[in-house]
């Protein structure tokens, strides 16, 4: 039986990609392909940029409130396909069912978010800054944007710029990750039942010839990009040789932070989330579990008997708390970042190799995995894994994990755990990363307020969602009157 193969969405039609090079689209848990994705061309790209670019007049001049309008009923639309957009995003994907309703929830905050447009894109203005001289600032559209987004939450991030970019009255491409085109081709569909205007909203799928291609256009204004950190250095430079906007958000080494006077039984849940939720492969997780003092062979002890209770299987099943990595060459990435622990010299306490699945002999499963005493030298605690493997590194004090948090080079998230006021706030006030929770193993932001990091984890400087995100999609022109 031959493959679906997925299409483009160019000026409200689906059509076919020109290209003759295709991508298989995997089932992880079963490791069983279940789609073929073009990797689309140049000419793909610039048939969506023309489309966007002859839309955006009518579509700018469009009342801010009627284009809100538009995401009201899409989020309707979104409500009603709830189920079945999470359930699309787990069959490519692998995460647990519950973790795709999540985000497809996060999605939908961010369309909602972004109908305040009448009030989070106002200008402002001064009377007299000289005599009868008065002066006032417009937010305003600028033109064509693109998103390239990661196969690790391919409903979501896409929507944390979208809906902006619409809003103010841009035009807009999405270049989805082409392991994962499934889920945004099924949101397309519900876009296009909402019934934008052609043009308005546009998706092209492919791998790096797309991204080149949007990123060398010369009518795209700007680019938002979620990815990892070579990439998002990548997407930088290129947009900043051809004077694009961007936002490039990258990896992550996060650390997790537990005092001595912790409650571990009240933190253990958001623990194990935070380290193995969606197999470990999001810029969020937790990567390092760094003890502070005494407390380290109780969390080891509490901590391996809570990961050692994780379900893994087939994230369409309910009672699932963990399913596959996404690919089979990203299993022996993880595998291989497993034996490089062994081989410098880290303990192995909890062995996720071999890990098998009843009934699931082909998916792409890593069991859950913990090293203790590992160094901050070691590789499995500096570089990004992105799989459900936990590094234990002991620390002497809050100012050694601080040391820790900000020697990795990447500045994403950190937490903190502790029953202490002053040392959560001296945490939080010395740590480089963005993103802090305190007592909260995830510290993802809800859509009001922005989401990245700092260091190798964000390049830019306008970040996810949040109020700023209105500056990063609109141009404040000035004008200064006098009339005679």
């Amino acid at each position: 039986m031959s493959l679906p193969v997925i299409k483009n969405y160019i000026n409200d039609e689906w059509v076919d990609s020109n290209t003759t090079t295709f991508g298989d689209v995997w089932n992880p848990a079963k490791g069983e392909k279940i789609a073929q994705v073009p990797y689309g061309t140049r000419e793909d790209v610039d048939a969506a940029v023309k489309a966007a670019r002859a839309a955006f007049p009518e579509w700018r001049a469009t009342p801010p409130l009627t284009r809100a309008r538009y995401l009201f009923r899409l989020k309707d639309a979104f409500e009603e396909n709830f189920e079945e957009i999470a359930r699309v995003l787990t069959t490519e994907q692998g995460k647990a069912i519950d973790e795709s309703r999540g985000e497809v929830r996060r999605m939908i905050e961010n369309v909602e978010h972004a109908t305040g447009v009448t009030t989070l894109m106002c200008g402002y203005t001064l009377e007299d800054i000289a005599k009868d001289i008065d002066c006032y600032g417009h937010r305003q559209p600028m033109g064509v944007f693109a998103a390239i987004v990661p196969y690790n939450f391919p409903g979501m991030v896409a929507w944390w710029f979208l809906p902006y970019a619409l809003v103010t009255g841009n035009t807009f491409i999405v270049k989805p990750s082409e392991q994962v085109p499934m889920t945004q081709t099924k949101i397309f569909e519900i876009v296009e039942e909402v019934g934008f205007p052609e043009g308005v909203v546009n998706m092209v799928h492919g791998s790096r010839d797309v991204v080149n291609a949007l990123l060398d256009h010369p009518d795209i204004e700007g680019i938002s990009f979620v990815g990892s950190t070579p990439t998002a250095k990548y997407i930088y430079q290129r947009c900043g040789e051809t004077g694009k906007r961007v936002q490039a958000l990258g990896g992550a080494k996060n650390i997790v932070a537990i005092m001595p006077d912790a409650d571990l039984n009240a933190g253990m849940p958001s623990l194990t989330t935070s380290f193995y939720g969606c197999a470990g492969q999001r810029c969020l997780s937790g990567s390092i579990l760094a003890p502070v003092g005494d407390i380290a062979d109780k969390l080891k002890e509490q901590f391996v008997a809570a990961v050692k209770e994780i379900k893994v299987g087939d994230g369409l099943d309910e009672q699932t708390f963990m399913g596959p990595v996404i690919s089979a060459a990203h299993k022996e990435r993880v595998l291989g970042y497993i034996e490089k622990g062994i081989a410098e010299g880290a303990e192995l306490v909890l062995d996720g190799r071999n890990y098998e699945v009843d009934g699931y002999p082909n998916g792409f499963f890593v069991g859950p995995t913990i090293f203790d005493n590992v160094t901050p030298d070691m590789t499995i605690a500096k570089e990004e894994i992105f799989g459900p493997v936990v590094s234990i590194v002991r620390t002497k004090n809050l100012d050694e994990v601080i040391e820790l948090i900000n020697t990795r080079g990447y500045a994403n998230a950190a937490c903190i755990y502790t029953n202490s006021g002053p040392a959560a706030r001296e945490f939080k006030y010395r740590v480089k990363p963005s993103m802090v929770g305190i007592n909260i193993g995830i510290a993802a932001p809800m859509s009001f307020f922005p989401f990245g990091g700092s260091g190798n984890s964000m390049f830019g400087d306008t970040k996810g969602h949040g109020q700023e995100i209105f500056n990063f999609f609109t141009d404040t022109k000035v004008v200064i009157q006098r009339w005679f």
